[in-house]
């Protein structure tokens, strides 16, 4: 028997943390030009006059994950100590880079206070990291139950990535149920097919029966041992998550909007059709995966519009929530077109 392909997840996390990074602080990339001011000015600022705790608390939070991630990531060749160091000024250095590039966006503002949370945030983040990193670690639990669990190698790096991603789409409130792939708003482009209700409630069923076949084989393809059970699982998980998110940016009531009529039968169904495609060869899941997956996005592109989703967005104020927003909107636009690669590239476990 061969060695087990080689994983190195830490540093395959620390690398995508790091992009939505940089696209959350520079979204959303339009109006570059150089005003003229000095683009250091900001590091000697007099205290703003406002300012939320929120705000601080966020930026902070924002930048834990990335210093946790990279000790892991740097500690297997620099050692824990160099590591953490390490991670503390690339996650200082990457806020210093980043606030002032934004100076040359008119939506942003460069800020002292930003570059001083962001950096306490990954400090406090790579501390963790060398307390509890080693769990993404050789010997550790983590990297256990990610190499009985989880297909090995590069491959499986890269599936829990898009898993992960994929439940990171479930914080867009603009999307129905798991309606990942909608590339109409990116390009401009009106609904092609006018609103009715029974057209929508078809079209709605049919899209989310697709989406939820296609995570239930993902996931399935991704897996070692309880296929099935780790499939429920992330679909659970992605359900609760997005009325948890539904829950806080809708003013705590709209927590079960996506449960449209629908919705509840394109996930029954889909299930169903999940349980049993599961006991077909692995390259057949796949093959099966992918299709559902075009069918899916195809059919989340034509659909109509749905003015009662307008309406309860109406209630919606991103606010603090905008440049998080414009992340989760464009994962949701891409990650089909990152998962469909990803199905035909990967090799069945025998």
């Amino acid at each position: 028997m061969g060695a087990a392909p080689k994983s190195n997840l830490p540093l395959t996390l620390a690398g995508a943390y790091t992009a939505l990074v940089i696209y959350a602080s520079l979204y959303p990339f339009s109006g570059w030009h150089d005003s003229g001011a000095p683009v250091v000015d900001f590091l000697g600022a007099a205290w703003p006059r406002w300012y939320t705790t929120f705000d601080l608390v966020t930026n902070a939070l924002g930048y834990l994950p990335l210093g946790f991630l990279c000790v892991p990531a740097l500690q297997p060749r620099l050692g824990r100590i160099a590591a953490v160091i390490a991670a503390a000024l690339f996650c200082a250095g990457l806020s210093f880079g980043l606030e002032t590039a934004q100076n040359f966006l008119p939506s942003r503002v460069p800020s002292n206070l930003d570059l001083g949370s962001n950096s306490i945030g990954g400090l406090i983040g790579a501390a963790l990291g060398a307390w509890g990193g080693k769990s993404l670690l050789d010997g550790g639990r983590l990297h256990a139950l990610r190499g009985h669990s989880f297909v090995g190698g590069g491959a499986g790096d890269w599936g829990l990535l898009l898993l992960g991603l994929w439940l990171l789409t479930q914080l867009n409130p603009e999307t129905l149920l798991f309606g990942n792939g909608n590339v109409r708003p990116l390009l401009e482009l009106d609904a092609p097919l006018p609103y009715t209700a029974g057209r929508f409630a078809d079209i709605e069923a049919a899209t989310v029966c697709a989406q939820t076949l296609a995570i239930a084989l993902i996931a399935g393809s991704l897996c070692r041992v309880a296929r099935r059970r780790w499939a429920i699982g992330l679909i659970g998980g992605a359900l609760a998550i997005k009325t948890g998110a539904l829950m806080v940016m809708m003013n705590g009531d709209q927590g079960l909007a996506w449960a449209t009529p629908g919705s509840l039968t394109g996930l029954g169904i889909g299930l169903i059709l999940g349980f049993a495609l599961s006991f077909l060869p692995g390259r057949l899941q796949q093959a099966c995966a992918a299709l559902a997956l075009l069918a899916g996005t195809a059919l989340v592109n034509l659909m109509p519009d749905n003015p009662y989703l307008l309406n309860t967005l109406q209630v919606w104020d991103p606010g603090h929530f905008l440049n998080f927003n414009g992340l989760t909107r464009l994962t949701s636009q891409f990650w089909p077109f990152l998962a469909l690669p990803w199905l035909m590239l990967l090799r069945p476990e025998k």
